[in-house]
């Protein structure tokens, strides 16, 4: 029998005002949008800034803004609101709070379509979009395995996504093996991570599929608490656990595969930041879902800003992978000692 107390701390946020925390985050993004706009090899001034928005003053400070900042911020946006929510899904969905995009092979099968484009030079093109079919093709697969009984077993998903994950990273080990120092440096350059060099073009080829896909991954906190209240009780409920599960695996996947096809694979960033949310909002899912896709833009905004400070661009996944680790493991430790009170 599940208590009155459980049913609360599910549907209900755990915190008192939640709303403040929403109106901070986005304070806080739009004064690193901000700093990241004029800061890097050329440091521009506010008024500066200014102008270049709104097409006046020095023309070399409007192609900084327009043609090299700008852009790359509004990357660093969709990528990481994709990777927060996607994060923030999937651990709602399989009930374990080490699940990021990374957990289904996403990442793994966008790098090995990426590796082979690159390796083989064949096509090299098409990388973005061959990432995002890689990535969507594997999440396929996993959930092909997944699936037994006429239901998803988490378990069985689980144990699939981390059994293809292994197998195409040895693919990709392979290929770099037998590839020619050039090629292997512009691979390196996409598994790591990076923002360099993406614009416009990536955001108006992936943009849209991401902003639908948000907008109905916040639709889904309904299934999600429910989820969190157990099997039993969600059936009982009239939820569909499969088609749940698919609904939410699939737009999860979605945002991770469009993530990885902009940026490569960036990591930490869907793991780390649903933790951080439910530390300040609580358990429900109508406050971390959209705070989670707030939280990873503000991160990933950050951690490029910070590539960028010194003389050595830095890739932004080795940034996400220097601040997440120690921040999740403090995360960890947060959780344990709380339950332990």
């Amino acid at each position: 029998m599940i208590s009155r107390q459980t049913w609360l701390q599910v549907l209900v946020p755990s915190k008192e005002h939640p709303l403040p925390t929403l109106l901070l985050l986005v304070g806080v993004l739009l004064l690193t949008m901000v700093v990241a706009l004029c800061q890097g090899a050329v440091n521009l001034s506010w008024e500066q800034l200014w102008q270049a928005l709104w097409h006046q003053g020095d023309p070399l400070s409007q192609t900084i803004v327009w043609e090299l900042r700008l852009p790359r911020i509004v990357v660093a946006l969709v990528v990481g609101s994709a990777l927060g929510l996607s994060g923030a899904l999937l651990q709602g969905m399989l009930r374990n709070g080490l699940a990021d995009p990374f957990v289904l092979g996403i990442s793994a099968g966008a790098g090995l379509v990426v590796i082979v484009l690159i390796t083989l030079n064949i096509l090299t093109a098409w990388i973005p979009l061959g990432a995002w079919v890689g990535a969507l093709f594997t999440a396929t697969v996993v959930y092909g395995l997944g699936y037994i009984g006429g239901g998803l077993q988490i378990e069985r998903l689980l144990l699939a996504g981390v059994a293809v994950s292994s197998l195409f990273g040895a693919v990709q080990t392979t290929l770099l093996l037998m590839a020619d120092d050039g090629r292997i440096q512009a691979a390196l350059n996409w598994l790591i991570g990076s923002l360099n060099g993406r614009g416009w073009s990536e955001v108006s080829m992936v943009g849209p599929y991401v902003a639908i896909a948000l907008v109905v991954g916040c639709l889904l906190a309904r299934p999600l608490n429910l989820m969190n209240l157990g099997d039993d009780l969600a059936i009982g409920l009239g939820s569909s656990l499969l088609r749940s599960r698919l609904l939410i695996g699939a737009i999860a996947s979605l945002l991770a595969a469009s993530a990885v096809s902009m940026a490569g694979l960036i990591g930490f960033v869907g793991l780390v930041v649903p933790h951080g949310v439910r530390l300040l909002v609580g358990a429900d899912y109508r406050w971390i879902l959209p705070l989670s896709a707030l939280g990873g833009a503000w991160v990933l905004v950050f951690a490029d800003l910070l590539s960028r400070l010194g003389t050595i661009e830095l890739p932004v996944g080795a940034v996400t992978a220097l601040l997440g680790s120690p921040l999740f493991i403090w995360l960890l430790y947060q959780r344990s000692r709380s339950k332990a009170l």
